[in-house]
């Protein structure tokens, strides 16, 4: 979400959501149909996955808390790799502590450029040596799994305002000949979403179009999800087969301009200005994903607001496919 263009007429049209199944409660699984796979998939050994999304160190005070606390939980299970879904931390010196905690895990450990990684006029690849990010995207497998990251902040063709959200020509290839190449189930991360027209990649349809001719050419279901962070939200769809998933943001949900609110001390508010801007979790969000044979699963997790909810601001009434909740959701998706 771009916090510093966005405005309260703007809070409301971007609550709009279409063609979405979701889950409304925490307890419950958001459970779709099966999808048929041929033989050729075989997910011999489960894989665990930790995601953490959206923490922004550059919004939060206390976002290197909401790290340590993400892998102290990491540090209690014995995971495949972790990822971080984009909009980290932008590539200042001031950063280096927070990054640092990051690098301390001795597990494997992947990234995905957010929109806001470079704010404050900083290049993608400023933002990707800081990180020690070896490509804006890639590839890898583990355990039989194909995964793929992403780049959704390649230039918008012209004319463009606003932040770059769009997956250009030499990427679009590169996926394709990505996918040709494995015959393997292939999960796709991207930091913008690829399922929603409003606000996440533009071109979103091109690469839909990739991922389900790949399925086709393949004839099984080889792409089963995508998984993004970036609208702070929680929801899970199926379109053509595909699975698509948000990650809800680690610190918070952008509100905008008519909702701002002292919600921690005057001095936190003069150091960290754009907080009051949105409503934070009070505890950090994170989650955990498994592959296994016959399915995928979300693990959920639930905090509350750092003073009032939506509600209590008497906010326009969130579109039910797009909540304001401090909150992930069990998400249980068949394959």
């Amino acid at each position: 979400m771009e916090r510093k263009r966005q405005k309260s007429k703007k809070v409301a049209s971007n609550l709009s959501r279409r063609n979405f199944v979701r889950l409304s409660t925490l307890g419950a699984a958001s459970t779709l149909l099966p999808i048929n796979l041929s033989a050729v998939v075989n997910i011999r050994e489960p894989l665990q996955i930790g995601l953490i999304a959206d923490v922004h160190k550059d919004i939060m005070h206390d976002a290197d808390e909401r790290l340590q606390e993400f892998l102290g939980e990491v540090n209690k299970r014995n995971l495949d790799f972790i990822i971080q879904m984009g909009d980290f931390c932008i590539p200042h010196q001031r950063n280096k502590d927070f990054l640092e905690i990051w690098n301390n895990h001795q597990g494997d450990k992947y990234h995905i450029l957010g929109n806001h990684d470079t704010d404050g006029g900083f290049t993608k690849d400023q933002a990707r040596a800081f990180w020690n990010m070896t490509a804006n995207y890639y590839s890898f497998d583990k355990k039989g799994v194909h995964f793929i990251v992403l780049d959704g902040n390649d230039a918008n063709p012209k004319p463009w305002s606003g932040y770059n959200r769009y997956i250009g020509k030499e990427q679009r290839e590169w996926l394709k000949e990505d996918l040709k190449n494995t015959d393997k189930p292939t999960i796709v991360f991207s930091h913008q979403t690829l399922e929603l027209e409003e606000g996440g990649i533009t071109n979103l349809k091109d690469v839909q179009k990739i991922l389900e001719s790949a399925n086709k050419e393949a004839g099984f279901q080889k792409v089963l999800v995508c998984l993004s962070g970036h609208h702070h939200t929680d929801f899970l769809t199926q379109i053509n087969g595909i699975y698509y998933v948000q990650i809800n943001s680690a610190s918070y949900r952008w509100v905008g301009d008519d909702y701002k609110k002292l919600r921690y001390s005057k001095e936190i508010d003069e150091k960290f200005e754009w907080i009051k801007y949105t409503i934070p979790y009070k505890d950090p969000l994170f989650t955990f994903m498994k592959i296994e044979e016959h399915g995928i699963t979300i693990e959920p997790r639930k905090t509350e607001f750092v003073g009032p909810g939506p509600k209590a601001l008497n906010m326009r009434k969130s579109h039910p496919h797009d909540p304001i909740v401090p909150m992930i959701s069990k998400f249980e998706m068949k394959i």
